[in-house]
Protein backbone atom coordinates (compact mmCIF):
# COMPACT_ATOMS: atom_id res chain seq x y z
CA UNK A 1 0.00 0.00 0.00
CA UNK A 2 2.86 2.57 0.41
CA UNK A 3 3.39 2.83 -3.27
CA UNK A 4 -0.49 3.84 -3.30
CA UNK A 5 -0.70 6.61 -0.59
CA UNK A 6 -2.81 9.19 -3.17
CA UNK A 7 -5.40 6.00 -3.39
CA UNK A 8 -5.54 5.96 0.55
CA UNK A 9 -5.28 9.49 0.75
CA UNK A 10 -8.92 10.02 -0.99
CA UNK A 11 -10.66 7.36 0.77
CA UNK A 12 -13.10 7.75 3.46
CA UNK A 13 -12.18 5.83 7.06
CA UNK A 14 -15.44 5.43 9.69
CA UNK A 15 -13.59 4.24 13.17
CA UNK A 16 -16.48 3.01 15.75
CA UNK A 17 -14.45 2.24 18.83
CA UNK A 18 -15.84 2.69 22.27
CA UNK A 19 -12.51 3.54 24.56
CA UNK A 20 -11.59 6.69 23.86
CA UNK A 21 -7.87 5.60 24.09
CA UNK A 22 -8.16 2.80 21.75
CA UNK A 23 -10.63 5.24 19.11
CA UNK A 24 -7.11 7.48 18.95
CA UNK A 25 -4.69 5.06 18.35
CA UNK A 26 -7.04 3.39 15.85
CA UNK A 27 -6.89 7.01 14.13
CA UNK A 28 -3.36 7.14 14.17
CA UNK A 29 -2.74 3.45 13.03
CA UNK A 30 -4.59 4.82 9.56
CA UNK A 31 -2.95 8.45 9.15
CA UNK A 32 0.33 6.42 9.45
CA UNK A 33 -1.22 4.30 6.38
CA UNK A 34 -2.26 7.24 4.58
CA UNK A 35 -5.43 7.89 5.39
CA UNK A 36 -6.68 11.61 5.38
CA UNK A 37 -10.27 11.27 5.94
CA UNK A 38 -11.31 9.66 9.35
CA UNK A 39 -14.42 9.95 10.63
CA UNK A 40 -14.83 8.55 14.63
CA UNK A 41 -17.79 7.46 16.53
CA UNK A 42 -18.17 6.19 20.15
CA UNK A 43 -20.53 3.28 19.44
CA UNK A 44 -22.65 0.56 16.84
CA UNK A 45 -25.43 3.54 16.65
CA UNK A 46 -23.47 6.23 15.73
CA UNK A 47 -21.55 3.76 13.22
CA UNK A 48 -24.86 2.89 11.04
CA UNK A 49 -26.09 6.25 10.65
CA UNK A 50 -22.49 7.79 9.47
CA UNK A 51 -22.62 4.71 7.08
CA UNK A 52 -26.73 5.66 5.85
CA UNK A 53 -25.74 8.99 6.17
CA UNK A 54 -23.54 8.08 3.55
CA UNK A 55 -25.19 5.84 1.57
CA UNK A 56 -28.21 8.78 1.46
CA UNK A 57 -25.56 10.97 -0.28
CA UNK A 58 -25.74 13.30 2.97
CA UNK A 59 -22.47 13.40 4.17
CA UNK A 60 -19.48 12.13 1.81
CA UNK A 61 -19.94 7.87 1.39
CA UNK A 62 -18.00 5.72 3.52
CA UNK A 63 -14.95 3.31 1.96
CA UNK A 64 -13.79 1.68 4.97
CA UNK A 65 -15.58 1.51 7.95
CA UNK A 66 -13.26 -0.48 11.10
CA UNK A 67 -15.06 -1.48 14.07
CA UNK A 68 -14.26 -3.15 17.45
CA UNK A 69 -16.47 -5.69 18.65
CA UNK A 70 -17.22 -4.44 22.07
CA UNK A 71 -18.98 -1.42 20.41
CA UNK A 72 -21.76 0.03 23.06
CA UNK A 73 -25.06 0.16 22.08
CA UNK A 74 -25.04 -2.10 19.29
CA UNK A 75 -21.97 -4.27 19.63
CA UNK A 76 -19.35 -5.28 16.65
CA UNK A 77 -21.82 -8.28 15.85
CA UNK A 78 -24.68 -6.72 15.36
CA UNK A 79 -23.75 -4.14 13.56
CA UNK A 80 -21.72 -6.06 10.52
CA UNK A 81 -25.82 -7.78 10.45
CA UNK A 82 -26.90 -4.01 10.14
CA UNK A 83 -24.42 -2.87 7.29
CA UNK A 84 -25.32 -6.04 5.29
CA UNK A 85 -28.77 -5.55 5.51
CA UNK A 86 -27.97 -2.02 4.46
CA UNK A 87 -26.51 -3.47 1.10
CA UNK A 88 -23.14 -1.38 2.45
CA UNK A 89 -20.32 -1.29 -0.30
CA UNK A 90 -17.74 -0.17 2.38
CA UNK A 91 -14.71 -2.43 3.46
CA UNK A 92 -14.84 -3.93 7.04
CA UNK A 93 -11.85 -4.43 9.19
CA UNK A 94 -12.68 -5.94 12.37
CA UNK A 95 -10.58 -5.81 15.72
CA UNK A 96 -10.98 -6.68 18.68
CA UNK A 97 -9.10 -8.35 22.08
CA UNK A 98 -10.54 -11.89 21.30
CA UNK A 99 -8.77 -14.92 20.29
CA UNK A 100 -7.86 -16.20 17.10
CA UNK A 101 -9.94 -18.58 16.88
CA UNK A 102 -13.14 -16.32 17.72
CA UNK A 103 -11.65 -13.68 15.40
CA UNK A 104 -11.96 -16.43 12.63
CA UNK A 105 -15.37 -17.67 13.55
CA UNK A 106 -16.21 -13.74 13.40
CA UNK A 107 -14.92 -13.47 9.63
CA UNK A 108 -16.80 -16.71 8.59
CA UNK A 109 -19.72 -15.18 9.68
CA UNK A 110 -19.46 -11.85 8.19
CA UNK A 111 -18.78 -13.29 4.77
CA UNK A 112 -21.89 -15.36 5.11
CA UNK A 113 -24.27 -12.18 5.82
CA UNK A 114 -21.76 -11.15 2.19
CA UNK A 115 -20.05 -7.86 3.55
CA UNK A 116 -17.11 -7.07 1.66
CA UNK A 117 -15.26 -8.45 4.87
CA UNK A 118 -11.35 -7.03 4.71
CA UNK A 119 -10.49 -9.15 7.96
CA UNK A 120 -9.94 -9.30 11.46
CA UNK A 121 -7.43 -8.39 13.39
CA UNK A 122 -5.88 -9.12 16.99
CA UNK A 123 -4.96 -5.85 19.46
CA UNK A 124 -2.81 -4.28 19.71
CA UNK A 125 -3.44 -3.22 16.00
CA UNK A 126 -0.07 -2.27 13.73
CA UNK A 127 0.29 -0.02 10.76
CA UNK A 128 1.17 -2.90 8.43
CA UNK A 129 -1.06 -5.17 9.38
CA UNK A 130 -4.05 -2.84 8.73
CA UNK A 131 -2.09 -2.02 5.52
CA UNK A 132 -1.87 -5.87 4.49
CA UNK A 133 -5.93 -5.52 5.01
CA UNK A 134 -6.26 -2.13 2.99
CA UNK A 135 -4.44 -3.77 0.16
CA UNK A 136 -7.57 -6.44 -0.18
CA UNK A 137 -10.13 -3.46 -0.80
CA UNK A 138 -11.25 -2.43 -4.10
CA UNK A 139 -12.76 0.63 -4.29
CA UNK A 140 -16.47 1.00 -5.53
CA UNK A 141 -17.16 1.62 -9.75
CA UNK A 142 -19.99 3.63 -10.86
CA UNK A 143 -22.82 1.47 -11.13
CA UNK A 144 -24.62 3.53 -13.83
CA UNK A 145 -22.18 3.10 -16.27
CA UNK A 146 -22.51 -0.83 -16.30
CA UNK A 147 -24.86 -1.34 -19.41
CA UNK A 148 -28.16 -2.94 -18.83
CA UNK A 149 -29.11 -6.36 -20.08
CA UNK A 150 -31.66 -6.57 -22.58
CA UNK A 151 -35.10 -8.06 -22.20
CA UNK A 152 -36.18 -10.48 -24.75
CA UNK A 153 -39.15 -12.38 -24.64
CA UNK A 154 -39.78 -16.35 -25.24
CA UNK A 155 -40.73 -16.04 -29.04
CA UNK A 156 -37.71 -13.70 -29.94
CA UNK A 157 -34.83 -15.81 -27.63
CA UNK A 158 -36.68 -18.68 -29.67
CA UNK A 159 -36.31 -17.15 -33.21
CA UNK A 160 -32.67 -16.84 -32.24
CA UNK A 161 -32.07 -20.09 -31.28
CA UNK A 162 -33.76 -21.22 -34.73
CA UNK A 163 -31.88 -18.89 -37.00
CA UNK A 164 -28.65 -20.76 -35.22
CA UNK A 165 -27.42 -17.05 -33.63
CA UNK A 166 -26.29 -19.01 -30.43
CA UNK A 167 -23.04 -20.49 -29.98
CA UNK A 168 -20.19 -21.98 -27.63
CA UNK A 169 -17.65 -20.09 -26.04
CA UNK A 170 -14.96 -22.05 -24.33
CA UNK A 171 -12.85 -21.51 -21.57
CA UNK A 172 -9.90 -23.66 -20.78
CA UNK A 173 -9.07 -25.93 -17.61
CA UNK A 174 -5.40 -26.33 -16.94
CA UNK A 175 -3.76 -28.68 -14.67
CA UNK A 176 -2.30 -27.15 -12.15
CA UNK A 177 0.98 -29.15 -11.36
CA UNK A 178 2.03 -29.51 -15.29
CA UNK A 179 0.23 -26.33 -16.69
CA UNK A 180 -0.99 -28.71 -19.43
CA UNK A 181 -4.81 -27.85 -20.79
CA UNK A 182 -6.80 -30.39 -20.22
CA UNK A 183 -10.08 -29.57 -21.25
CA UNK A 184 -12.60 -26.32 -22.15
CA UNK A 185 -15.85 -25.89 -20.34
CA UNK A 186 -18.35 -24.23 -22.54
CA UNK A 187 -20.16 -21.01 -22.34
CA UNK A 188 -23.51 -20.49 -24.25
CA UNK A 189 -23.50 -17.02 -26.05
CA UNK A 190 -25.88 -14.87 -28.16
CA UNK A 191 -24.74 -13.16 -31.49
CA UNK A 192 -27.32 -11.04 -31.13
CA UNK A 193 -27.74 -8.98 -34.69
CA UNK A 194 -28.49 -6.05 -33.08
CA UNK A 195 -27.04 -6.41 -29.12
CA UNK A 196 -23.88 -8.26 -30.19
CA UNK A 197 -22.66 -11.30 -28.26
CA UNK A 198 -24.79 -11.43 -25.22
CA UNK A 199 -24.28 -13.63 -22.12
CA UNK A 200 -26.86 -16.08 -20.30
CA UNK A 201 -28.59 -13.80 -18.30
CA UNK A 202 -30.07 -12.35 -21.16
CA UNK A 203 -31.79 -15.22 -22.20
CA UNK A 204 -32.12 -18.07 -19.69
CA UNK A 205 -34.50 -16.59 -17.34
CA UNK A 206 -37.02 -16.80 -19.75
CA UNK A 207 -36.48 -20.38 -21.38
CA UNK A 208 -36.67 -21.36 -17.48
CA UNK A 209 -39.50 -19.74 -16.84
CA UNK A 210 -41.05 -21.21 -20.04
CA UNK A 211 -39.63 -24.64 -19.05
CA UNK A 212 -37.83 -25.02 -22.56
CA UNK A 213 -34.21 -25.16 -20.94
CA UNK A 214 -33.63 -28.21 -22.64
CA UNK A 215 -33.80 -25.61 -26.34
CA UNK A 216 -30.71 -24.22 -25.46
CA UNK A 217 -29.32 -27.75 -23.81
CA UNK A 218 -29.40 -29.51 -27.10
CA UNK A 219 -28.20 -26.76 -29.42
CA UNK A 220 -25.10 -26.04 -27.00
CA UNK A 221 -24.54 -29.79 -27.08
CA UNK A 222 -24.66 -30.30 -30.53
CA UNK A 223 -22.40 -26.84 -31.38
CA UNK A 224 -20.00 -28.16 -28.65
CA UNK A 225 -19.51 -31.56 -30.22
CA UNK A 226 -19.10 -30.55 -33.76
CA UNK A 227 -16.20 -27.79 -31.89
CA UNK A 228 -14.66 -30.74 -30.38
CA UNK A 229 -14.61 -32.94 -33.64
CA UNK A 230 -13.17 -29.36 -35.03
CA UNK A 231 -10.18 -29.25 -32.92
CA UNK A 232 -9.54 -33.29 -32.65
CA UNK A 233 -8.83 -32.40 -36.82
CA UNK A 234 -6.42 -30.18 -36.01
CA UNK A 235 -4.77 -32.21 -34.17
CA UNK A 236 -5.97 -30.87 -30.70
CA UNK A 237 -7.82 -33.72 -28.92
CA UNK A 238 -9.08 -32.09 -26.18
CA UNK A 239 -12.25 -32.96 -24.09
CA UNK A 240 -15.06 -30.15 -23.57
CA UNK A 241 -17.59 -29.83 -20.71
CA UNK A 242 -21.46 -28.37 -21.26
CA UNK A 243 -23.61 -27.54 -18.66
CA UNK A 244 -26.91 -29.37 -18.45
CA UNK A 245 -29.85 -28.88 -16.77
CA UNK A 246 -31.20 -31.83 -15.04
CA UNK A 247 -34.64 -31.79 -16.89
CA UNK A 248 -32.87 -32.08 -19.71
CA UNK A 249 -30.54 -34.70 -18.44
CA UNK A 250 -33.80 -37.13 -17.05
CA UNK A 251 -35.55 -36.75 -20.11
CA UNK A 252 -36.07 -40.34 -21.69
CA UNK A 253 -34.27 -40.60 -24.45
CA UNK A 254 -31.36 -38.15 -23.66
CA UNK A 255 -28.96 -41.14 -23.51
CA UNK A 256 -29.59 -42.42 -27.11
CA UNK A 257 -29.82 -38.52 -28.47
CA UNK A 258 -26.21 -37.80 -26.81
CA UNK A 259 -25.32 -40.96 -28.19
CA UNK A 260 -26.23 -40.46 -31.69
CA UNK A 261 -24.44 -36.67 -31.10
CA UNK A 262 -21.45 -38.38 -30.40
CA UNK A 263 -21.78 -41.34 -33.16
CA UNK A 264 -22.82 -37.93 -36.32
CA UNK A 265 -19.31 -36.50 -34.92
CA UNK A 266 -17.07 -39.42 -34.39
CA UNK A 267 -16.33 -38.28 -30.53
CA UNK A 268 -16.05 -40.84 -27.78
CA UNK A 269 -17.70 -40.34 -24.49
CA UNK A 270 -14.22 -39.66 -22.31
CA UNK A 271 -14.16 -36.55 -24.48
CA UNK A 272 -17.35 -34.93 -23.24
CA UNK A 273 -18.55 -33.75 -19.49
CA UNK A 274 -22.01 -32.56 -18.29
CA UNK A 275 -22.01 -29.90 -15.68
CA UNK A 276 -24.80 -29.98 -13.26
CA UNK A 277 -24.79 -27.38 -10.23
CA UNK A 278 -24.89 -28.82 -6.79
CA UNK A 279 -28.45 -27.57 -5.86
CA UNK A 280 -29.51 -29.94 -8.80
CA UNK A 281 -27.38 -32.91 -8.34
CA UNK A 282 -27.51 -33.20 -4.77
CA UNK A 283 -31.02 -35.19 -4.23
CA UNK A 284 -32.28 -38.47 -3.94
CA UNK A 285 -34.15 -39.26 -6.74
CA UNK A 286 -33.63 -43.07 -7.22
CA UNK A 287 -34.33 -41.94 -10.98
CA UNK A 288 -31.91 -39.88 -11.54
CA UNK A 289 -29.07 -41.49 -9.92
CA UNK A 290 -29.74 -44.25 -12.03
CA UNK A 291 -29.28 -41.73 -14.85
CA UNK A 292 -26.15 -40.20 -13.23
CA UNK A 293 -25.02 -43.62 -12.93
CA UNK A 294 -25.31 -45.02 -16.73
CA UNK A 295 -23.91 -41.70 -18.05
CA UNK A 296 -20.49 -42.12 -15.95
CA UNK A 297 -20.88 -46.49 -17.16
CA UNK A 298 -20.72 -45.19 -20.82
CA UNK A 299 -17.43 -42.90 -20.22
CA UNK A 300 -19.02 -39.50 -19.85
CA UNK A 301 -17.10 -37.40 -16.97
CA UNK A 302 -19.86 -35.83 -14.57
CA UNK A 303 -18.85 -32.60 -12.66
CA UNK A 304 -20.64 -31.00 -9.67
CA UNK A 305 -20.80 -27.39 -10.52
CA UNK A 306 -20.66 -24.37 -8.27
CA UNK A 307 -20.39 -26.40 -5.31
CA UNK A 308 -20.37 -24.49 -2.19
CA UNK A 309 -23.80 -22.83 -2.90
CA UNK A 310 -25.44 -24.98 -1.60
CA UNK A 311 -26.31 -27.06 1.83
CA UNK A 312 -24.58 -30.41 1.10
CA UNK A 313 -25.42 -33.51 2.75
CA UNK A 314 -22.05 -35.45 2.04
CA UNK A 315 -23.40 -38.74 2.95
CA UNK A 316 -25.52 -37.94 -0.72
CA UNK A 317 -22.78 -36.20 -2.24
CA UNK A 318 -20.37 -39.41 -1.15
CA UNK A 319 -23.25 -41.84 -3.01
CA UNK A 320 -23.22 -39.49 -6.42
CA UNK A 321 -20.98 -40.77 -9.02
CA UNK A 322 -19.11 -37.32 -10.13
CA UNK A 323 -16.13 -37.54 -11.86
CA UNK A 324 -15.06 -34.26 -10.83
CA UNK A 325 -15.86 -30.85 -7.74
CA UNK A 326 -15.95 -27.56 -9.27
CA UNK A 327 -15.68 -25.31 -6.65
CA UNK A 328 -17.29 -22.01 -6.80
CA UNK A 329 -15.51 -18.92 -7.65
CA UNK A 330 -16.59 -16.88 -4.45
CA UNK A 331 -14.53 -19.57 -2.29
CA UNK A 332 -11.24 -18.92 -5.02
CA UNK A 333 -10.68 -15.53 -5.88
CA UNK A 334 -9.14 -13.92 -3.13
CA UNK A 335 -8.47 -17.29 -1.25
CA UNK A 336 -4.66 -16.59 -0.96
CA UNK A 337 -5.68 -13.28 1.29
CA UNK A 338 -8.59 -13.78 3.15
CA UNK A 339 -7.99 -16.42 5.72
CA UNK A 340 -11.94 -17.61 6.52
CA UNK A 341 -12.56 -17.91 2.38
CA UNK A 342 -8.61 -19.94 2.47
CA UNK A 343 -10.29 -22.32 5.06
CA UNK A 344 -13.16 -23.21 3.58
CA UNK A 345 -11.60 -23.89 0.46
CA UNK A 346 -8.96 -26.32 1.67
CA UNK A 347 -11.71 -28.57 3.21
CA UNK A 348 -13.01 -28.57 -0.22
CA UNK A 349 -10.28 -29.47 -1.75
CA UNK A 350 -9.63 -32.40 1.21
CA UNK A 351 -12.93 -33.60 0.55
CA UNK A 352 -12.18 -34.01 -3.35
CA UNK A 353 -9.33 -36.07 -2.42
CA UNK A 354 -11.17 -38.02 0.08
CA UNK A 355 -13.78 -38.99 -2.42
CA UNK A 356 -11.03 -40.31 -4.78
CA UNK A 357 -12.06 -37.10 -7.27
CA UNK A 358 -10.62 -34.50 -9.57
CA UNK A 359 -10.55 -30.76 -8.40
CA UNK A 360 -11.12 -27.63 -10.07
CA UNK A 361 -11.28 -24.15 -8.94
CA UNK A 362 -13.37 -21.67 -10.97
CA UNK A 363 -12.72 -18.02 -10.75
CA UNK A 364 -8.89 -18.15 -10.77
CA UNK A 365 -8.41 -13.90 -11.29
CA UNK A 366 -4.41 -13.44 -10.06
CA UNK A 367 -1.21 -14.87 -9.91
CA UNK A 368 -1.70 -15.17 -6.13
CA UNK A 369 -5.08 -17.44 -6.65
CA UNK A 370 -3.04 -19.72 -9.28
CA UNK A 371 0.34 -19.73 -6.32
CA UNK A 372 -2.32 -20.59 -3.78
CA UNK A 373 -4.47 -23.46 -5.35
CA UNK A 374 -0.76 -25.17 -6.74
CA UNK A 375 0.06 -24.98 -2.81
CA UNK A 376 -2.95 -26.84 -1.93
CA UNK A 377 -2.85 -29.55 -4.26
CA UNK A 378 -5.74 -28.70 -6.25
CA UNK A 379 -6.08 -30.34 -9.77
CA UNK A 380 -7.19 -27.94 -12.06
CA UNK A 381 -7.88 -24.38 -12.37
CA UNK A 382 -10.32 -22.16 -14.12
CA UNK A 383 -10.64 -18.37 -14.81
CA UNK A 384 -9.40 -14.83 -16.28
CA UNK A 385 -6.24 -14.92 -15.33
CA UNK A 386 -6.06 -18.24 -17.44
CA UNK A 387 -8.55 -16.91 -20.16
CA UNK A 388 -11.70 -15.39 -21.25
CA UNK A 389 -14.20 -17.81 -22.87
CA UNK A 390 -13.87 -17.64 -26.82
CA UNK A 391 -15.16 -19.07 -29.56
CA UNK A 392 -13.85 -22.43 -30.58
CA UNK A 393 -11.40 -20.78 -33.51
CA UNK A 394 -9.68 -18.57 -31.25
CA UNK A 395 -8.64 -22.17 -29.55
CA UNK A 396 -5.50 -23.50 -31.51
CA UNK A 397 -3.85 -19.49 -31.85
CA UNK A 398 -4.28 -19.29 -27.78
CA UNK A 399 -3.48 -22.76 -27.04
CA UNK A 400 0.04 -22.12 -28.60
CA UNK A 401 0.66 -19.18 -26.62
CA UNK A 402 -0.08 -21.03 -23.59
CA UNK A 403 2.58 -24.06 -24.64
CA UNK A 404 4.87 -21.10 -25.75
CA UNK A 405 4.19 -19.36 -22.75
CA UNK A 406 4.97 -22.55 -20.20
Amino acid sequence: MKGEPMTIAAWQFLVAESEPVQRELLAGVLRSAGAQHIQVVADGHAALRAVQSGAQGLAAAIDIVVLDLALDGMDGLELIRRLAEEKCRAGLVVVGAQSSDILFYVETMALAYGVDLLGAIAKPVTAARIEALLALYEPRTDQSTTPAIPSFSFAEVGKGLQAREFDPFFQPKIELETGEVKGLEMFARWRHPQHGVLGPAAFVPVLEANGRIDFLDWSMIEKSVAACRTLHDQGIPIACSVNVDPTTLAHPQFITQIEGCLARHRILPGHLTFEITESAVLQTDPHFLERLLRLRMIGFGLAIDDYGTARSNLQLLASIPFSELKIDPSFVDGASKKRAIGTVLKSYLGLARSLDRWSCAVGVETKQDWDFLQNLGCTYAQGYYIASPMPVEDVPAWLADWRQFF
